[in-house]
């Protein structure tokens, strides 16, 4: 364990690392729009921006597995601050594809690209997490990792502004037009660059030194528990529910029936949705900090309301108009309610969001304009915190095969490659339509309505409680 004053630096650090995977995630928002234009590609081609950056994570994940499963844990052979600088610098060499990419204007480039920095972010997921965990008191470990939570949504939230700033600069309706693939090539220079800054930081930083539990079993013995396979479908739905609802938004929002924009001015939306996640993600962690009775109520308005305000001003920075923004104010209040109403136990969160996520898809579904647009929008405050409710009901009761059935689960962020695509094959069919598409995160959330009540006997059956307080966030 390190010591209080090696900490601090080693946690700033790491906690970098949680910020700079969600800003790029996030930030595939904003290209997917400009690739459409720039390569004339079909809605479901654009998707395979996602398709490559979510699909790094499953094979990287996989690869990590089954290395683990034949040869031990490979990471504690390197060791693991090695593993976060080979993660870093994988990520930064797919950044400097994107300088070939521009020159060869070549969308195939662009997404290598991609793949390769996910795939070097994939193995920084499996690495921070315990390195949050070790730094410092154990019993606070869940706080540091809902802290890292909430920096991850931070980048989330802001990585679609920035990108779009350096991209476009300030709004100016109908630039579009002007707009060539040159800009893109800067901004990823720049996050080589940063991710090559952070590898070298972390080859400073004394880290404390940890070891993986190098008994799992040469066996998937985790298969044998359904509630851990049918939650594996369900990190895969919810996954790629999560991506596609932002992917497909630019298109959605070319539409005049919704707003009738060009690409250059999406981000505020995409950074409102993303910012959606970090508004449930922040208000949940008011019970790891022992917050209870009319304070917990109060804070529980004021901290989505205080979270929505740095996400309007992260768009008014880059000089968008935020009027229309702030009638989303009434999808927060419910989502508020809805919210108490869980008590924040697993299974009933879990299918008490996904059924009002469905009403409201629904409603965005059969109207148009603004209550359409927030409707379907608002799929991310009621998949903030997900994650942790299907997290805990399938790895429940698993045992010595706990590992194993968590480095299962981390795989099926699969889901954020399939479903996307899926829905942009939909939105290019004349019979179907961008708006009409959104039926897919409607499917979605039916199956995680119904994850919820099926793992709820599952458990139940098996003795085990099923409404423990839900953990950290994802």
């Amino acid at each position: 364990m390190a010591n209080q004053n090696q900490q601090r630096p080693a946690f700033i650090a790491i906690i970098l690392l949680f910020f700079f995977w969600g800003f790029v995630a996030a930030s595939n928002g904003v290209l997917i729009p400009m690739f459409k234009k720039n390569f004339s590609l079909t809605q479901f081609q654009s998707q395979l921006v996602d398709s490559a950056f979510y699909l790094a994570y499953f094979v990287g994940s996989l690869i990590y597995f089954l290395v683990s499963l034949t040869s031990g844990d490979p990471l504690n052979k390197i060791g693991y601050k090695k593993g976060l600088i080979l993660g870093l610098l994988i990520s930064a060499c797919g950044a400097l594809l994107f300088i070939p990419a521009v020159n060869t204007s070549s969308y195939i480039y662009f997404l290598v690209g991609l793949f390769i920095i996910a795939l070097g972010f994939a193995l920084l997921q499996i690495v921070a997490n315990p390195f949050v965990i070790n730094l410092g008191d154990a019993s606070k470990g869940s706080h540091r990792l809902n802290l890292a939570g909430g920096i991850n949504s931070l980048g989330t939230t802001l990585g679609p502004v920035l990108l779009a700033y350096a991209l476009y600069g300030k709004i100016t309706p109908g630039q579009d037009e002007v707009i060539g693939l040159d800009n893109v090539k800067a901004p990823y220079v720049v996050l080589s660059v940063l991710l090559i800054g952070l590898a070298i930081l972390m080859a400073v930083v004394k880290l404390p030194k940890i070891a993986a539990d190098d008994s799992m079993e040469k066996k998937i013995g985790a298969l044998q528990y359904p509630q851990l396979v049918l939650g594996m479908i369900a990190i895969f739905v919810y996954v790629g529910t999560e991506v596609t609802i932002p992917s497909n938004l630019g298109a959605l929002l070319g539409k005049a029936e919704i707003k009738g924009i060009d690409h250059t001015q999406v981000d505020k939306y995409i950074s409102l949705y993303w910012g959606s996640l970090m508004i449930g993600r922040m208000t949940s962690t008011l019970r790891i900090f022992n917050v209870k009775g009319v304070l917990y109520g109060v804070l529980s308005f004021i901290i989505p309301f205080a979270i929505f305000g740095i996400v309007l001003g992260f768009s008014v920075l880059r000089g968008a108009e935020i009027n229309d923004l702030l009638l989303y104010s009434v999808w927060i209040v419910l989502f508020v309610i809805i919210k108490f109403i869980g008590q924040e136990k697993p299974a009933k969160t879990l299918v008490l969001f996904s059924i009002t996520a469905i009403l409201l898809l629904l409603v965005g579904l059969f109207t148009d304009g603004n209550l359409a647009l927030y409707s379907i929008m608002s799929g991310g405050l009621f998949l903030s915190v997900m994650w942790p409710c299907i997290f805990n009901l399938a790895i429940a009761g698993l045992g010595k095969y706990t590992n194993q059935g968590s480095a299962l689960l981390i795989m099926m962020i699969l889901g954020g490659a399939v479903i996307p695509p899926i829905q942009g094959a939909l939105a290019d069919m004349p019979s179907v339509g961008i708006h009409a598409s959104y039926w897919v995160p409607v499917a979605g959330f039916i199956y995680l309505a119904w994850y919820g009540l099926t793992a709820k006997r599952i458990l139940q059956k098996q003795g085990i409680d099923y409404d423990a307080t839900i953990g950290s966030g994802h």
